[in-house]
């Protein structure tokens, strides 16, 4: 299910939940995750065009360290527009983190192993 944020960071801003009582992405079964991923993609461009933006920041703050202050798993649909304030998802953090690239490939073992 899909409803306007009580706090929005833009005209439009919408979030889109489960309505099963999922606290994160990992979570949910696949077929949930999807489902929400499905409206997700559905929505976008009708917030888009509803309120006059020229594009769309879809978030999810996906756990406590990650800034999710609802247990609950929802995904952020926000409107944006050229000068709107907002930045790309880059801007959260302080700047890259340079790894050498054996830690790369480590990490890409590890990821690949747990799929």
């Amino acid at each position: 299910m899909a409803f306007l944020d009580a706090n929005p960071l833009a005209p439009g801003h919408t979030l889109v939940v489960s309505k099963e009582p999922y606290r994160r992405l990992r979570d949910a079964p696949p077929e949930v995750a999807g489902d929400v991923f499905a409206v997700v993609r559905e929505l976008a461009p009708v917030v888009e065009d509803a309120v006059g933006a020229e594009a769309t920041t879809v978030a999810v703050n996906d756990g406590p360290a990650a800034g999710q202050e609802v247990p609950h798993l929802h995904v952020h649909v926000v409107p944006r527009s050229a000068g709107d304030g907002g930045g790309p998802v880059h801007a959260a953090f302080d700047g890259t983190v340079d790894l050498p690239e054996e830690r790369l490939d480590e990490i890409a073992v590890a990821i690949t192993d747990r799929m």
